[in-house]
């Protein structure tokens, strides 16, 4: 199970790298403008929200990152870092988009259980 575990961590730690550059370098972008369904004015208006919010889906992988990389003791650094991707996820579905829910809480809840799991 714990193979399984990291290997959905790290693709969730993976994800929010993507987010990461998504919303600190794509923003303005016609990618990001699609991804996003921005209009140019309105991406360029928000472009410091975005990579604000970019920097905090970094501080996400990073944390997961190390969660992998400690091994057996990693476990409580990736229970924390995978409850905050969820939080996020549902706070961002609710009050943004029901698309985050789908792309952010469930993979990091998915991840969690594993996690738990194979720590259980």
């Amino acid at each position: 199970m714990t193979p399984a575990a990291n290997a959905l961590t790290a693709l969730v730690a993976l994800l929010h790298l993507y987010f990461l550059v998504l919303e600190m370098f794509l923003w303005t972008k016609p990618y990001g403008r699609r991804v996003f369904q921005l209009t140019p004015g309105k991406a360029e208006m928000t472009k410091s929200l975005a990579m604000n919010q970019g920097l905090y889906n970094g501080f996400l992988a990073a944390g997961l990152g190390w969660g992998l990389l400690a091994g057996a003791d990693g476990h409580v650094i990736k229970v924390f870092f995978l409850s905050c991707v969820i939080i996020a996820g549902v706070f961002g579905a609710a009050t943004a988009s029901r698309k985050i829910l789908w792309v952010q809480a469930v993979p990091g809840a998915l991840a969690l259980g594993l996690v738990c799991a194979a720590n259980g």
